[in-house]
């Protein structure tokens, strides 16, 4: 059954209370954790999704904090489904620092990194250089009980799904699996969604929701963040795939348009994706 989440970097003006609060009353089964630190210098600024977010877990939070969030999840009735830092290909050491806060958590997965690419390294070097990290990334997770999970994400050498599941394929996919964005494969990575969906088979672990559009300015086309319905990423359509291929895991909201209040915008995704799920043929038959 596909359940919904939302990714809390999207909710900066929220607390985490209030996040609990407004994701339980829109019906939204679960909570992906933002783990980065506010800077010193974004204490006074306006909320913001990754400067001054209040619905934030600061790495290095104790043992206590972390359990006592978990109880508050538990109380509010939705789920800490993932962790999610900003961690660097290689740095094991903080990937192990973030594995031990998501176990205290309760997490089942932690996003980790992948090599960015700007064309001053030749793809094959960094391709091998993620395969050790993430070979190494597997056993830690495995260690854990997590799942480790890599992102399609445009600037890096997993744009596209089919990227992503090259850098993956030969690992355990109990252990380490595929964040699924269309969003940011607008941006770049563009690929047709059945064929990424049915390359990443078992490595497809979670999807994020968000969506975005080309748009011309001044002459020069730029990608920019889109309202979920209004976007290049046709959502029912793809989920109409991920049910036909079995998956059984979260939607989690990600959205950055600032169409809606947050409280309002976990409302909308919900009412949205619901239908969805419910009625996933009519966008696909259309």
């Amino acid at each position: 059954m596909i359940r919904l989440s939302v990714f809390t970097v999207c909710t900066p003006d929220l607390t985490p209370q209030q996040l609990i609060d407004a994701a339980h009353g829109a019906g939204i089964d679960g909570i992906e954790w933002r783990y980065a630190a506010i800077p010193a210098d974004a204490a006074d600024e306006a909320p913001s999704f990754w400067r001054h977010n209040r619905c934030s877990i600061a790495p290095g939070t104790d043992a206590g904090e972390l359990l006592q969030l978990r109880a508050q999840c538990k109380q509010g009735h939705v789920q800490p489904i993932a962790l999610v830092p900003y961690l660097k290909c290689g740095d094991l050491d903080t990937a192990q620092q973030a594995f031990a806060a998501g176990q205290q958590l309760g997490v089942s997965m932690i996003r980790v990194g992948v090599p960015t690419y700007d064309g001053t390294r030749h793809i094959d070097e960094l391709q091998q250089e993620a395969v050790r990290y993430l070979s190494a990334i597997a056993h830690m997770a495995a260690s854990y009980g997590i799942k480790a999970l890599i992102e399609t994400h445009h600037g890096t050498i997993a744009a596209s799904a089919s990227a992503a599941r090259q850098l993956v394929d030969g690992l355990n996919p109990q252990h380490i699996g595929v964040l699924y964005d269309p969003g940011n494969m607008v941006h770049e990575g563009f690929e047709n969604a059945r064929m990424g969906i049915e390359l990443l088979g078992p490595y497809l672990a979670h999807v994020h929701v968000k969506n975005a559009a080309w748009q011309q300015h001044n002459g020069q086309w730029q990608c920019q963040w889109a309202p979920l319905h209004a976007g290049i990423v046709p959502w029912q359509s793809i989920i109409h795939t991920l049910l036909e291929n079995g998956y059984d895991g979260y939607l989690g909201l990600e959205d950055f348009s600032g169409q809606w209040a947050s409280t309002d915008m976990l409302q909308q995704f919900a009412n949205m994706f619901r239908s969805f799920i419910q009625s996933p043929q009519l966008e696909a038959n259309s």
